[in-house]
């Protein structure tokens, strides 16, 4: 049987080889129009950043140190950017003058709040009878003065007696008693039969005033709030000295509705309405989003333009939880209004007071 050798030929071995070869040596090729190793990192960086998506977030970042260094240079780069928009508008009012278009008022809660039906119009006639007609007609017409009892709690810690001590010297005629385990109920017939016009219990939980109950004698209306931020004048820094026995100025802001500007006239029948202007006292109420912050200061006049203030204490915070007809009745007492807070404070830009 005759075998025929078939010659086997390395042509395909070789060249692969030499395209492996060529392969290699492509990124390695001289400057005659030809890529270099520079030239392939380069397009390698452009197709990794080709990679990422058009719109790229700071937060997509998994290094956690790197992610905090480009949110930093954001944030450096957005400062600049309002920097330079803020000296053009300068230099294009400057250059305008009287022309200049009006400043663009910022948006804030309290200018976007959602308009309420019963927002009071002072010159309103039927506000005007019913001020003339309700609880506290008598105090604003000079017929009676005001006389304040403050009690606590049952077995009432240091902070809080010191707090209703402090209260006692801003409102003038004020008398701080013990509570001594009497219920309210029994309290208030004697309150009433020693010609006291309000009745303030003040309540504490783990040490800390917590409570307000503002009972107004002998027929009502009864407000409870709660207390937070309460500071005593030991704890504030730059206070001035003790206050005087000066009837107060009463200062109210933002009460606007049926609700806070009752209220507000509340408080104001707390100070008798024939201040003292030499002891240049000023008691302030002021509402901002349904928080009444008390603020107690004396005003000081520098010279014949400049006024400086002072703050003597104490200073709170106000939130109200309920308005009851007549006195305090814990158990068959009507109200007027209730705080709830699902249903109320669902739209943060909605007031109540």
């Amino acid at each position: 049987m005759d075998i025929t050798e078939v010659p086997v030929s390395h042509d395909n071995k070789g060249k692969k080889k030499k395209n492996k070869k060529t392969k290699n040596t492509e990124g390695s090729r001289g400057p005659d129009g030809v890529e270099t190793k520079e030239d392939v990192k380069m397009e390698k960086s452009e197709a990794a950043e080709s990679a990422f998506p058009p719109a790229f977030s700071v937060s997509e970042i998994k290094n956690k140190q790197r992610r905090h260094h480009l949110f930093l240079k954001l944030k450096l780069e957005k400062r600049k950017l309002k920097l330079q928009l803020k000296k053009k508008k300068k230099k294009e009012r400057e250059a305008l003058g009287d022309k200049a278009p009006p400043k663009e008022v910022p948006k804030t809660i309290e200018n976007q709040r959602v308009y309420d039906e019963t927002t009071v119009d002072p010159q309103d006639e039927e506000i005007a009878f019913d001020e003339g007609t309700d609880e506290f007609s008598a105090y604003f017409n000079g017929l009676t003065n005001p006389k304040v009892l403050i009690t606590t709690s049952d077995r009432p810690r240091g902070r809080t007696v010191r707090f209703c001590k402090q209260l006692a010297t801003v409102i003038p005629d004020a008398h701080v008693y013990y509570r001594r385990g009497l219920a309210l109920k029994r309290i208030i017939p004697q309150c009433v039969a020693r010609n006291f016009t309000y009745l303030m219990v003040i309540n504490e939980d783990r040490k800390v005033p917590n409570g307000l109950v503002l009972c107004h004698l002998p027929d009502g209306p009864t407000a409870h709030f709660k207390i937070s931020n309460a500071r005593l004048r030991k704890e504030m820094k730059r206070r001035g000295k003790e206050p005087t026995l000066h009837s107060p100025e009463v200062i109210l802001n933002n009460f606007t509705t049926r609700l806070g500007h009752s209220i507000g006239r509340m408080f104001a029948a707390l100070f008798p309405q024939d201040p003292h202007f030499v002891g240049r006292q000023v008691a302030t109420f002021h509402n901002q989003r349904d928080f009444v912050f008390f603020r107690f200061h004396r005003y000081i006049f520098k010279n014949e333009k400049k006024v400086g203030i002072q703050e003597l204490g104490p200073r709170f915070t106000l939130k109200l939880r309920s308005l009851q007809k007549g006195t305090f009745d814990s158990k068959f007492g009507e109200y007027e209004w209730v705080l709830k807070r699902h249903e109320m404070d669902a739209c943060r830009r909605k007031f109540q007071l």
